[in-house]
């Protein structure tokens, strides 16, 4: 009986809490709604807007990482689901590739499009690291490392293409 009374006693507690509570006078969509609006009469543009940033080297290196790492990302994970979904074993599928007979030529750019952002995403990623040290924020530090990380990918990605 003394744990009835108890927990009687703690809704009736919340029931104080509720008893106060106002609800809220607009929703989320008329509040946004307000706010097109508002933004739409005095013209402002939709900010961040791309037309008003000059395109920059680092800013091109910044999104290109974020790309590869989503393509990285899914390309892994659909070979992974792939993996497991289909009938044959790995070695079935890559002699299925070898008979197909492609040229040097198209094997050689399957490989570099393959080594490309593996060694971008791999580089700027060191070039990332670099920065949580605190080693390269002067501009022209930042230039200087984008465009060895363009470089070495280049590079990279050419040799493992050639192998």
């Amino acid at each position: 009986m003394v744990a009835r009374q108890g927990l009687c006693s703690s809704r009736s507690q919340f029931g104080i809490l509720y008893r106060h509570a106002v609800p809220m006078g607009t929703t989320a969509k008329e509040e946004m709604n307000k706010f097109w609006t508002k933004n739409t009469r005095l013209n402002r543009p939709v900010s961040p807007h791309i037309s008003i940033y000059q395109w920059s080297v680092p800013m091109m290196m910044s999104i290109s990482h974020r790309g590869t790492g989503v393509a990285l990302s899914s390309g892994i994970s659909a070979f992974a689901l792939a993996a497991l979904v289909l009938p044959e074993s790995y070695p079935y599928y890559l002699d299925l590739i070898h008979s197909m007979s492609f040229g040097p030529q198209f094997l050689a750019f399957s490989k570099f499009a393959l080594a490309f952002p593996v060694a971008y995403h791999t580089f700027n990623g060191i070039r990332h690291l670099m920065w949580d040290v605190g080693k390269g924020f002067k501009i022209p530090e930042i230039y200087r490392s984008g465009y060895v990380v363009i470089a070495l990918t280049i590079l990279t990605s050419i040799g493992l293409a050639a192998v």
